[in-house]
């Protein structure tokens, strides 16, 4: 287990536990979330290292990693993320001020948005641990698509844009990935970083059955505050905040099952409908949002 003794991203040691929080999706083991005092920010104490956290994400369940995973809310997941392809297709065109380019997907997953960009005329290289989405994205879209620890085989100042779609909650040496990242990146490049918003209204209503929290294969918990912290601190900066306005149904939903509701596809659905309404004139209270970062060098 990693512990730590001051925070991870303000250094700050005066972290105490805000949460406790259970492994609803698989083991049913509880994970306690501490928060730092100075900055705000919440992160997983305690979780598993590296070497043993496979087990954690190994289900056939793991929709992000199995285009086959069963279940009327993994369906949902599935039908909200074809909605959104074009959405982020559009912002990577918006954010480069390019309509075609080189992009690297750092947690491609089975390659549904790397494919689109590929269909789009980029350039696409794709990133991901899990072996079988890797070789299921390789194979179906057509792009390359490495390990992690083959991203040194990649040129510095090479990709004009480089996508992390809930990646980044997951690294393990956050910091040092981040400087790798940043390094590939061209001068004028930008990173796109879309993360769960722990300071959401749909993550204070739920509270430790928000299904976002997902520990221990989430190890951190970002707000606007603490991200735009966390970017400095690592040599980028935080240019704009973007919504991703449909997780909210998804994650409510989810978040209803887990909280034990009757009913929680209907209910999950109305909730989230609600989340959605209140968030339309305070977007930074979405229950995800993307992050538009660029060197702070350039």
């Amino acid at each position: 287990m990693v512990h730590y003794n001051s925070c991870p991203v303000c250094s700050s040691e005066q972290i105490s536990e805000y949460l406790d929080c259970k492994d609803h999706f698989l083991t049913g083991e509880l994970f306690a979330l501490h928060r730092c005092s100075s900055c705000g920010f919440i992160f997983t104490q305690d979780h598993p290292d590296e070497r043993s956290a496979g087990k954690y994400y190994d289900s056939a369940e793991y929709v992000s990693h199995d285009d086959n995973a069963d279940g009327l809310t993994n369906r949902i997941y599935r039908f909200a993320r074809g909605i959104m392809l074009k959405r982020k297709r559009a912002i990577v065109a918006d954010m480069t001020g390019l309509r075609k380019g080189s992009l690297l997907d750092t947690g491609c997953g089975t390659g549904h948005f790397a494919g689109e960009m590929k269909r789009a005329g980029w350039q696409v290289t794709g990133i991901e641990p899990n072996r079988k989405a890797r070789e299921y994205a390789r194979s179906r879209f057509g792009f390359e698509t490495l390990d992690p620890g083959e991203i040194s085989q990649l040129e510095q100042n090479s990709f004009d844009c480089i996508t992390l779609w809930h990646v980044l909650e997951h690294f393990h040496d956050l910091e040092n990935y981040m400087a790798v990242l940043k390094d590939l990146l061209k001068p004028g490049g930008v990173c796109v970083v879309a993360l769960p918003n722990s300071d959401s209204f749909d993550c204070n209503y739920y509270r430790e059955f928000w299904a976002a929290y997902d520990v221990p294969r989430h190890l951190w918990h970002f707000n606007p505050v603490s991200f735009r912290k966390f970017s400095e601190k690592s040599g980028f900066l935080l240019t704009s905040i973007k919504s991703l306005p449909l997780d909210v149904f998804y994650i409510s939903i989810l978040s209803r099952r887990y909280k034990g509701a009757k009913l929680p596809f209907i209910t999950g659905l109305l909730q989230g409908l609600w989340f959605f309404i209140k968030t339309i004139n305070n977007s930074n209270s979405d229950s995800s949002l993307i992050y538009i970062l660029r060197k702070a060098s350039d």
